[in-house]
């Protein structure tokens, strides 16, 4: 079996400040560097960056192998600790950090091995360019150096435009266009991980918040990257991103500032891509609002013009967001806007642009931090050409 070293690192100038992180990827018997990666996080801790390097070297070496069993070198005793299960971790957002980092390879085929500082320069360095460009690094043998200054990411979107390849010709299985008409591309993103996101209650647009857990931020990061290579080397027939669009909530537009920073652009708030409204609901699990209101969740799951107490039906929601893609359309076509928002949103766009019954809009899947993509032409036609796709692959 193949055998790989992981050498990750992260930092925070201020905990919290400005942070990045850093990750390599070594065969363990040549020593050869097989990849490179960093990143820049905003404000954030030491430990989230740190575990933001982890999660991405272990991605890197996944990417590269994924039978292979890795060996992560890293100075932080504290992460070493507690992915090995040493250490405690009492911590709410540390436990989802820890999470993240062990769904990445299966837990069996992973060591960890605490290294003095000296020891994990190369790490360390990759964290302070991360955190001194402010920019992404990518580097894999015998390709270039690839940061956001070299492919035009902190560039304007005419600059973009004018350097970006010419783009492909529709794709097989595409829906079918008899002249050469070009849509308006929405790519539909749900907000990163919250705390109400992983203890699986209702949160709704009748509170600005949660903000994102620390895995929540991992996750927006990880968005902002598949993101950023639409038009490029993902979905070449796509024109590159040149609007980005929010819904109000707080998790929502900390997920679009990781998406901001990567493509450039800045954020737009649209109240029509807000969750719905949950009323009496908001901030409750499913069990607790069966015991409360039996048999009314399982209604406004299936009936969707039901509305919960005091909130929105599914199809309130879909008639909102139906009219922000419409506004979107009229504003033209020929470019892509990234809407970053929620579930049940999401679902209700998907739902809208398909023509399906509204019965059904729930049984569309929309993960945290996963893509869809919607496509609509100024006579009306329209495409479903991606929905509920992980950014973490």
């Amino acid at each position: 079996m193949r055998r790989l070293v992981v050498e990750a690192d992260g930092g925070s100038r201020g905990n919290p400040g400005p942070a990045g992180w850093g990750a390599l990827v070594r065969d363990a018997a040549t020593g050869r560097v097989l990849a490179e990666r960093a990143g820049f996080l905003g404000v954030a801790t030491n430990n989230v960056a740190e575990y933001s390097g982890l999660v991405a070297g272990l991605q890197a070496a996944r990417a590269i192998d994924p039978d292979a069993e890795v060996e992560v070198r890293m100075d932080s005793r504290l992460v070493v600790e507690q992915m090995t299960g040493r250490w405690q971790v009492k911590h709410a957002r540390m436990q989802g950090l820890v999470q993240a980092a062990r769904s990445v390879l299966p837990p069996d085929r992973v060591t960890y091995t605490w290294v003095e500082r000296a020891r994990n320069a190369a790490a360390d360095a990759l964290a302070n360019e991360a955190m001194d460009t402010r920019q992404a690094v990518s580097r894999d043998p015998g390709g270039p150096r690839l940061t956001e200054a070299d492919s035009g990411a902190a560039q304007t979107t005419a600059e973009v435009s004018e350097r970006a390849p010419l783009r492909a010709r529709r794709p097989s299985g595409a829906a079918m266009r008899f002249d050469d008409e070009e849509p308006l591309t929405v790519v539909l993103l749900r907000h990163g991980e919250t705390p109400m996101t992983a203890s699986k209650a209702y949160s709704g647009s009748g509170v600005p918040g949660p903000g994102l857990t620390a895995a929540g931020r991992i996750q927006a990061g990880q968005a902002a990257d598949l993101v950023f290579r639409i038009g490029r080397d993902v979905w070449d027939d796509i024109p590159h991103p040149g609007q980005l669009v929010a819904s109000p909530m707080v998790r929502t537009q900390e997920t679009a500032a990781a998406v901001g920073r990567r493509l450039g652009l800045p954020v737009e708030t649209d109240p029509a891509f807000a969750e719905g409204n949950f009323g009496e609901w908001e901030g409750l699990t499913a069990d607790q609002i069966e015991a409360r209101w039996p048999g009314q969740l399982k209604r406004w799951h299936v009936d969707a013009a039901f509305g919960m107490p005091g909130g929105e039906s599914i199809e309130d929601v879909g008639r909102r967001v139906g009219a922000g893609l419409q506004r979107l359309v009229a504003e033209g076509v020929d470019r892509t806007v990234v809407v970053v928002s929620h579930s049940v949103a999401i679902r209700a766009a998907i739902g809208v642009t398909l023509g399906a019954p509204s019965s059904i809009w729930a049984s569309v899947r929309v993960a945290p931090a996963s893509v869809s993509i919607l496509r609509f032409w100024e006579d009306g036609e329209r495409e479903v050409a991606v929905v509920g796709m992980p950014t973490d692959v």
